[in-house]
């Protein structure tokens, strides 16, 4: 099992941007990591305080084979000067990649948050 890391920040707090937002973010670190949803144990969201009118985890519900992959939401911790509207996602997953070789994936305002973690595609 590996661990795979993620973020991506919206532009509003409405249901319409975290739901799409979420469904981008776990499309494109499965898509990259060559993860289908049989594979993952669960995934976690983790949103800042800014982030409240949906659960990240509904959009991600709305993928195609995402309606048995166990999914979890929670509060980021409020660190000063911290990314605002920010969600951010651990997918746990069957592979055999090699550590090294998991795709972390940093989207939008995000892109910047983790370099020593990103790779180029």
């Amino acid at each position: 099992m590996r661990g795979i890391r993620g973020a991506i920040t919206i532009n509003e707090n409405t249901r319409n941007d975290i739901f799409s937002a979420s469904r981008w973010l776990v499309t494109e670190m499965c898509r990259k990591n060559g993860i289908e949803p049989e594979d993952i144990g669960a995934v976690i969201f983790s949103a800042t305080e800014d982030v409240t009118a949906a659960f990240p985890a509904t959009g991600a519900r709305q993928i195609p084979g995402f309606d048995l992959v166990p999914l979890f939401d929670t509060r980021q911790m409020a660190v000063e000067d911290s990314l605002p509207m920010c969600i951010r996602a651990l997918i746990l997953a069957d592979t055999d990649k090699a550590q090294k070789d998991i795709y972390h994936v940093y989207l939008g305002g995000a892109a910047n948050l983790r370099p020593d973690l990103r790779r180029l595609s």
